[in-house]
């Protein structure tokens, strides 16, 4: 396994390109020595989304807050697929979703 911190660290620290870059070919290069198909699946599919991870890297900013509001609202309406009407079905994943639902707003 690639050792040495990562790239997540490196996200903090500010590293330059050049380190990063090479951490990255000494990950594909074991992902490729390592023979797995799913450890091949996996490089392969870091390596698609080098872009992204590198704006990561750059900025720090990711956008796991959207993607996790949105997961609960995917889950919350296959919970309600039963019910008949939409408005409900709607005010459910909106209640779900509240700020209050998630815990930021604590109310005596």
């Amino acid at each position: 396994m690639v050792r040495g911190g990562g790239l997540s660290p490196l996200a903090r620290t500010g590293a330059d390109r050049e380190h990063v870059g090479h951490l990255r070919w000494k990950f594909l290069t074991w992902c490729a020595d390592a023979g797995i198909p799913e450890v091949r699946t996996l490089a392969a599919t870091i390596d698609r989304w080098r872009p992204e991870i590198a704006a990561f890297i750059d900025t720090g900013h990711s956008n796991a807050k959207s993607e996790g509001i949105n997961r609960v609202i995917k889950l919350v309406a296959r919970n309600a697929f039963g019910f008949r009407n939409a408005d409900s079905q709607r005010l459910r994943t909106r209640c779900v979703t509240t700020r209050r639902a998630r815990g930021h707003l604590r109310t005596a």
